[in-house]
């Protein structure tokens, strides 16, 4: 049963109660719309933009699906407003001219590592493949990020090779081997004379030892090899070199070196473009790449593993662990290599600053750290074989 409410009144009554409805109505509009700007404040406004990067990196290779991960991050933090389209090596430019077509605006980004530009200044390695002083790969991209280094950085690319650039770093690599070979690596007199490929000052060390070396991207080194145009080389990990096919050309694999111990992708901008963006992109940017960073790593651990095992299972591969008189004729390198190097009052400087660093974090955490290599044989005995 209904009952129907009948309201009485004159037609100035009537205009009053219809005025007051339609104030209330749209006080309500108000302060809902006050209410979802309150609820959404962070909602992006900039408008969307796409950027082209290029990496230094074979069609096969894991370190594109490293690329990808950063991609991804900025794409997801950017709400879909800042997007990345990336392109595999050779796409627009060559490996080792990736730099040049940033700088120029030919591509907005590139995805590489700095010793690919270690010609223009040898400085450059510093910044990837650089001395070793007791510190590994995360302690040296701690010192980028909070020792100054990415202040250098900067200062090497913008100021002394006057490049319209700005870069981030990601992924702290695992020690690269000393590479693959005819035959095994049992002494320092094994290495003389051997034609090697490596990049960065790794050819200086590796010069050092006794080496001829030759740079060469990654997608040119098994061909080389197969012409005898080199008798060995390294690349970087076990996923990467089996991509490229290095089991299919040498079957021993030297574990452990200190020719590039500490390594780092270079994400790099059009300084410009870069600029040009607003300030939460450039943060997005930014901040994806330490993001990546531990994405990267993670990637790195399980493909490198699994890799390494059927390099030795399934394709026949000889995994040796570099001679320790190996390591220590490298270190004399290096000390060799530095003497000469530091005359140079940017390059000593950076290298001032590392060591430093190096100095105390490696101090740190070597006499922290667990034996692990003590818990590994405790659990599987017998496998490492050194």
């Amino acid at each position: 049963m209904s009952t129907k409410i009948t309201v009485k009144g004159n037609a100035k009554d009537k205009a009053k109660t219809v005025g007051r409805r339609r104030f209330l109505k749209a006080a309500t509009a108000t302060a809902a719309g006050a209410t979802a700007a309150i609820a959404f404040p962070q909602v992006s406004r900039a408008q969307t933009v796409t950027l082209k990067m290029q990496g230094a990196w074979g069609a096969s290779d894991i370190f594109n699906e490293m690329a990808m991960e950063y991609v991804n991050r900025v794409d997801a933090m950017a709400g879909g407003r800042l997007k990345i389209d990336y392109l595999v090596s050779g796409a627009v430019v060559k490996a080792f001219q990736v730099q040049d077509a940033v700088s120029e605006g030919v591509l907005d980004a590139g995805h590489q590592v700095t010793a690919y530009w270690y010609g223009k200044n040898k400085a450059a390695s510093l910044f990837g493949t650089g001395p070793v002083f007791g510190q590994n790969a995360h302690h040296m991209l701690a010192w980028i990020y909070q020792g100054g280094g990415l202040d250098y950085y900067h200062e090497l690319v913008q100021k002394i090779l006057g490049l319209n650039l700005v870069g981030f770093f990601a992924m702290p690599m695992p020690t690269q081997p000393l590479g693959w070979f005819k035959k095994r690596i049992t002494s320092v007199d094994d290495l003389k004379g051997l034609k090697y490929r490596t990049v960065g000052l790794a050819t200086d060390i590796m010069q050092a030892v006794g080496a001829k070396v030759t740079q060469l991207p990654g997608g040119e080194i098994v061909p080389a090899f197969e012409k005898g145009v080199i008798d060995a080389f390294e690349y970087n990990n076990p996923t990467s070199d089996s991509r490229f096919g290095a089991q299919d050309v040498s079957k021993v694999y030297m574990l452990g070196s200190y020719h590039q111990a500490a390594e780092f992708f270079e994400i790099i901008f059009n300084k410009t473009k870069f600029d040009s963006l607003p300030k939460e992109h450039r943060a997005i940017l930014r901040y994806s790449a330490e993001a990546a960073s531990t994405s990267n790593f993670n990637t790195a651990m399980e493909n490198y593993s699994k890799d390494l095992r059927k390099l030795i299972d399934k394709d026949g591969v000889k995994v040796y662990r570099t001679p320790q008189s190996v390591m220590s004729a490298q270190l004399k390198a290096w000390d060799t290599v530095l003497a000469r190097l530091t005359k140079d009052p940017f390059f000593n400087k950076v290298v001032e600053s590392q060591k430093a660093f190096a100095h105390r974090v490696a101090f740190y955490s070597l006499l922290n750290s667990a034996d692990y290599k003590l818990a590994f044989e405790h659990y599987f005995p017998g496998e490492l074989g050194f």
